[in-house]
């Protein structure tokens, strides 16, 4: 389930990406199956050990050559990254600026390592939904390690800018994971075994896995709506 758009994002095989707040790696999956080589990195060992071992399994079926497309995975600390100067031509921020004190300290930090003409794809759960789910339910968001702000797209663009860097465009993601997380949010966000919840949850996973006509297109009119995720794309000036 990929959140932002790698053809709008500009990919392509040799660029070296960042994939910062990684969690358990679907975007630097992604990356490496289009020829990119990738460095991912979170502070939570559990995700970078997972994706490691992902990388490697990957490599040993054959899905990327290791020699040709170098690829690790990191613990790290996005607002203080450990990374020389305008090492990436690409950086993937994916639902992680909501969940760190230091947003614009982190901005800046990517900002540095990114290469002059450079592109970055940054999501964050978008306002309207987010906010329905603050709403709903504190368990939501209140505990160690979850949100503590919610973004409107005009603050994360003036935060970006203030930052350096310009933004080229937008769209949202994952209008059917909206409904699926405030139902969570009336439920008890813990409770898994409602039948409701594990009747939307397999709903999710079929389109994922099947991605039939009827959920793309479900989706396409959802995600300008109700989509769960803003994405933004910006550039470094050169």
């Amino acid at each position: 389930m990929l959140t932002l758009d790698y053809d709008t994002l500009g990919t392509i095989a040799g660029m070296n990406v960042l994939d910062v707040g990684c969690g358990f790696g679907r975007h630097s999956f992604a990356a490496v199956r289009r020829g990119a080589s990738v460095i991912a990195v979170d502070w939570a060992l559990e995700e970078v050990t997972g994706v490691r071992d992902m990388l490697g399994a990957m490599a040993l079926e054959g899905e990327f050559d290791p020699e040709r497309i170098p690829t690790a995975a990191l613990r790290g600390d996005i607002a203080h990254l450990s990374f020389p100067d305008e090492t990436f031509d690409q950086i993937i921020c994916s639902e992680i600026l909501e969940h760190i004190p230091e947003d614009v300290r982190a901005l800046q930090e990517l900002f540095r390592v990114l290469k002059p003409g450079g592109r970055m794809a940054v999501t964050v759960p978008r306002t309207g939904p987010e906010r329905i789910n603050w709403w709903l339910s504190e368990e939501y968001h209140a505990v160690p390690g979850g949100h503590i702000r919610i973004y409107t797209r005009s603050v994360l663009q003036d935060r970006l800018r203030g930052a350096g860097f310009v933004v080229t465009s937008h769209h949202y993601a994952h209008g059917l994971h909206s409904p699926y997380w405030w139902l969570k949010c009336i439920v008890g966000t813990a409770n898994d075994r409602h039948w409701l919840v594990r009747q939307y949850h397999r709903l999710l996973v079929w389109d994922m896995m099947q991605q039939p006509f009827i959920t793309r297109w479900a989706e396409r009119i959802l995600n300008p709506l109700i989509g769960k995720s803003l994405v933004l794309y910006v550039e470094k000036p050169q």
